[in-house]
């Protein structure tokens, strides 16, 4: 019996890294977790999935937040609490067996797993754009704003909960690559054989 890995992916907004690894995992037969993370934190902490997604990987107005928790969590201690549940969660997924995870700074909490893979996928702010535009249907104001506030909503926490560090940087990183240079298909392909590679041969 195969010994259970994890490949993480931590992607810039645009990129098409969910898409990625949705084919990563058809391909190598694995789950991959995304969205899924969000809604199992939902049952756990009984909040809404909207609440959640406003909190995890983002800092909220804290407008929005007094109107949501109006007996005073900040959002700092809400965000804590979320990305304790979260790492909880990710910790079973990956201990139950081998995994794709999304983003949530899983590089690295998985920084320390002997059979972890930590993939980065970006893109050109030209590429990125127009993904956003033609596979996203945004429109060109749309698609800028949102590179934007994701880009710093992501750098943000991930400073926050990932040592101070940036998704973009080297430290947790096992391979970088621009998913322009094969597109969604061929990147997966490329990225399920170094995977084979490196624990099924």
């Amino acid at each position: 019996m195969a010994k259970k890995y994890v490949v993480t992916i931590t992607r810039q907004f645009g990129s098409m890294g969910r898409p990625i690894a949705r084919e990563l995992s058809e391909r190598l037969g694995i789950e991959y977790y995304d969205r899924d993370i969000v809604e199992e934190i939902s049952k756990q902490m009984n909040l809404p999935v909207s609440t959640i997604s406003q909190l995890e990987e983002r800092y909220s107005s804290p407008n929005f937040f007094n109107m949501v928790f109006p007996l005073g969590f900040s959002t700092a201690q809400k965000q804590d609490q979320i990305f304790d549940v979260q790492t909880k969660i990710i910790n079973e997924l990956v201990e139950k067996q081998s995994c794709i995870i999304v983003g949530r700074c899983s590089d690295y909490l998985m920084r320390d797993h002997p059979r972890h893979l930590n993939i980065y996928i970006y893109s050109s702010y030209e590429n990125r754009l127009k993904n956003c535009i033609e596979r996203l249907n945004m429109n060109e104001d749309e698609a800028r704003k949102m590179i934007q506030e994701v880009d710093k909503a992501r750098a943000n926490y991930h400073k926050r909960f990932a040592n101070g560090t940036l998704p973009s940087d080297l430290i947790y990183k096992d391979i970088m690559i621009d998913s322009n240079l094969f597109g969604i298909e061929e990147t997966a392909d490329y990225l399920a054989d170094i995977v084979k590679r490196k624990f099924l041969d």
